[in-house]
């Protein structure tokens, strides 16, 4: 993990465990860890030509469906906390077979991902 210099350890580990019920949740299908992970506003995209949009909504009911446990062998998850300011962070992630840019909020529930960027590795 990297990040800046005014990052605490906490703040770091809340932001780490977003991270890891955003994606353990998906290769597991665990639509708990899911919603707990993303902002009820999230926008996830796909890139490409055309950005495919996702919500959340979508996003956890593919996870309740078991959409990711097809990808679910590699587990390998690398987290990088890029910056933190404040109540917003920028981390990049690779994950199994995605390659990912997320921005997270703090919110009174904890950090939750508000945006997501990705594409296959």
């Amino acid at each position: 993990m990297t990040a800046s210099a005014r990052l605490d350890v906490e703040t770091a580990r809340s932001i780490e465990r977003a991270v890891l019920d955003y994606y353990e949740g998906w290769f597991d299908a665990d639509a708990a860890r899911m919603e707990r992970a993303v902002h009820p506003d999230l926008v996830k995209r796909k890139a490409g030509e055309q950005l495919r949009i996702m919500t959340a909504a979508r996003m956890i009911e593919l996870t309740r469906e078991g959409e990711g446990t097809a990808n679910a062998g590699d587990r390998r998850i690398e987290i990088a906390i890029d910056d933190v300011h404040e109540d917003i962070a920028s981390v990049t992630v690779e994950g199994g077979p995605y390659y990912e840019y997320l921005h997270l909020v703090r919110t009174s529930a904890g950090w939750k991902i508000a945006n997501a960027l990705w594409r296959s590795r």
